[in-house]
């Protein structure tokens, strides 16, 4: 039987689905040879993002720091593994693009394609939320790059409005994922079990240390749409056991206030993949056939019952969205870092840029 945890926290290599070979060449030479950095776009307690800009073509890109060690652990095979699952994703449109990669002393810096509108969770949270039309446009998209995914046996595990960017802010650009540091591949030992992800996000056999597979990156998809047409969070709580149990019981608002302004399509996508069991969750092909994202956007359920728009602060005051980010810090597994929570970065159109989420 497989052991549960190992001493240091982490479940092994090879149960964790780790891809180890990367054709990428890690240059040592310094990067400000080729590029010059020209600001700093989100910072963690073991990574660093910075816009930079290469000398030779003035292209724009996110440059990713990665500490080796982390908590006087070596982390350079989890660096090694982001890499390679980037490099598998190489022809994915919906995947950001590593370019390059570079090793100091103590990081290894990932250089990325830049994604300069932001993250889609500006428009969860947004006074206007997207209409219908533009959030099947970019579900179908997110969709798009998680079926490439998964036809390759990969799983994100960490799906979520904070890493899944956008090419322009106004009007929303085309979708790029990001943050492939919790990635595994499946069928490499096994069946893989881990505790890992973000909580509000994740899907309830990985809280139960059931098996992962292709359904728990759908479960998130599910919780990104209820998020984009309702900018609500469907299962937060006012701390992170309240939000566990939300998450295991399946507790779930569809009330006519909740979702007066959103279509009965939308309803039945989103309750279509948060479904407690993993196997009635369709998958991402399925998905895309789906009604809500080939049709014209349908008359909403109460359209009398439509509240007034809350602003962000009264949204983001109650028990449907997330508190106040907490320190930074690396989410590699949340039972290690159980302060984990929702993260926010608001960054200007001249500073949204690539991140992984790392932070």
């Amino acid at each position: 039987m497989m052991s549960r945890r190992r001493t240091d926290g982490r479940v092994g290599p090879a149960a964790a689905g780790l891809l180890s070979s990367v054709l990428t060449t890690i240059s040592t030479e310094p990067m400000e040879a080729g590029y010059e950095f020209t600001g700093e776009l989100g910072r963690g307690k073991f990574a660093v993002v910075r816009r930079c800009v290469e000398k030779a073509t003035g292209k724009v890109f996110a440059a990713k720091f990665l500490k080796k060690r982390r908590r006087g652990r070596d982390c350079r095979a989890d660096v090694l593994h982001e890499m390679a699952v980037l490099e598998l994703a190489w022809d994915n449109p919906r995947v950001v693009n590593l370019h390059a990669a570079h090793e100091t002393d103590h990081d290894i810096i990932l250089v990325l394609e830049y994604a300069a509108g932001g993250e889609i969770f500006d428009h969860c949270v947004s006074d206007e939320l997207l209409p219908e039309a533009q959030v099947t446009r970019l579900i179908r998209q997110m969709l798009e790059g998680v079926q490439h995914l998964h036809s390759s046996n990969l799983v994100h595990l960490d799906l979520k409005p904070q890493n899944i960017l956008l090419t322009q802010q106004s009007p929303p650009g085309d979708i790029k994922i990001v943050d492939f540091g919790l990635s595994r591949r499946l069928g490499t030992a096994g069946e893989l079990r881990e505790i890992l992800g973000t909580p509000e996000y994740v899907a309830p056999e990985i809280l139960n240390y059931e098996p992962i597979s292709t359904a728990s990156d759908l479960w998130s998809v599910g919780v990104i749409s209820y998020m984009l047409v309702t900018g609500e969070s469907p299962f937060v709580g006012e701390d992170k056991q309240e939000t566990y149990l939300n998450v295991s019981q399946v507790n779930v608002d569809y009330s006519g206030e909740a979702f007066s302004r959103v279509s009965e399509l939308a309803v039945d996508f989103v309750r279509k993949l948060l479904v407690k069991a993993p196997e009635d969750r369709p998958s991402a092909a399925e998905c895309i056939s789906h009604p809500w994202l080939s049709q014209p956007p349908q008359p909403c359920l109460s359209p009398e019952l439509a509240p007034a728009r809350l602003g962000p602060r009264e949204r983001c005051s109650g028990s449907k969205w997330a508190a106040p980010p907490e320190d930074p810090e690396d989410k590699e597994n949340f039972l290690d870092s159980p302060r984990a929570s929702a993260k926010r970065f608001r960054f200007d159109e001249e500073a949204a840029a690539a991140r992984d989420g790392d932070f």
